[in-house]
């Protein structure tokens, strides 16, 4: 990272990014093609162990190349706001971001499928949804995308 200054480390700050963020793009590698889908998310954040969830339909190009290849790039932006200056060179940008890599793989498990939905709703809406545990057949209608994180920085301006 070259802006050593802008760097995030606490959780707090960014655990603060996760949450005002509500859509990460993702990125694959498709045999010489990269392919970048933004994607709304849900999170974990266990110490500095990050984990995110993405919901999505049952097939489609996505899920075809993370079977091939599930390791990811991962971005997200947010808190954007221009910073205006008296010339050109003076202007800047405000932001929030967070940049890293990790291994994608297809929850199966129903009782894990319909956590990880929770925690997608959670993060979009600020609310507990009672139907995830009240109908365990909400699961099947949709594939979650787990990515473990394993590196990844965080940045604000």
């Amino acid at each position: 990272m070259r802006r050593h200054d802008r760097e995030v480390k606490n959780l707090e700050g960014i655990r603060e990014i996760l949450d005002v963020c509500k859509v990460c793009r993702l990125g694959m590698y498709d045999g010489g093609e990269v392919y970048i889908v933004p994607m709304n998310y849900g999170y974990e954040l266990d110490g500095d162990k990050l984990t995110l969830y993405f919901h999505g339909a049952r097939e489609g190009r996505k899920l075809d190349i993370l079977r091939k290849n599930p390791v990811v790039g991962i971005e997200m932006d947010c808190m954007h706001e221009l910073e205006e200056g008296q010339t050109a060179c003076q202007y800047s940008y405000y932001y929030g971001s967070i940049i890293g890599s990790g291994r994608a793989g297809i929850v199966e498990e129903p009782d894990k499928k319909l956590n990880a939905l929770a925690a997608v709703m959670r993060h979009q809406t600020g609310k507990e949804f009672e139907e995830f545990a009240k109908n365990p057949g909400l699961e099947k209608a949709v594939t979650i995308i787990r990515v473990d994180v394993e590196r990844y920085t965080c940045k604000r301006h």
